[in-house]
């Protein structure tokens, strides 16, 4: 039977290989007053290593799931992930849930500079640049030049 990706990747760890190191630029523009877990650490880690290589059956668009517990960070690694493929070339981003509850918290967290649980620095550089994150109702009204999230439920 084979195995899982993330019982390859723990094997893998417990031989001694090194997990990718989050890039400064991601760490540098999260939310500072939100200090990464190890876990978290781990996660992107994980995410860093899938991302960028090559693994048998693997194919693209690429497709993960962050199976952790309500409150432990989930939305602040998809902020941290938001940033790194920006930096790839990726600029749209969909947030899809169940929920219009959902929606509005995830909206405060992502757009909303006053809120204290907004998720980036008050000015995210990359590149030397000031890039903003705009909500898009569809990606036709997208920017090519800021983070772009379309935020839509399954009733939408």
């Amino acid at each position: 039977m084979s195995q899982f990706l993330y019982e390859q990747l723990d094997g893998a760890k417990k031989i001694g290989m090194k997990w990718p190191e989050i890039p400064d630029f991601v760490v540098n523009n999260l939310n500072p007053d939100f200090e990464l877990r190890e876990y978290q650490k781990e996660a992107f880690a994980r995410f860093f290593h899938c991302y960028n290589n090559d693994f048998e059956g693997k194919e693209k668009p690429l497709h993960f799931l962050f199976n952790m517990a309500t409150g432990s960070g989930k939305t602040l690694i998809m902020a941290g992930l938001i940033l790194y493929l920006y930096d790839q070339g990726y600029r749209n981003f969909l947030f899809f849930v169940n929920s219009e509850n959902i929606i509005k918290k995830t909206e405060d967290n992502f757009l909303n500079i006053f809120s204290i649980k907004y998720l980036f620095k008050k000015n995210i550089v990359l590149n030397n640049k000031i890039i903003s994150v705009r909500k898009v109702d569809n990606f036709e009204d997208a920017g090519k030049k800021e983070i772009n999230i379309c935020f839509t439920t399954i009733q939408q």
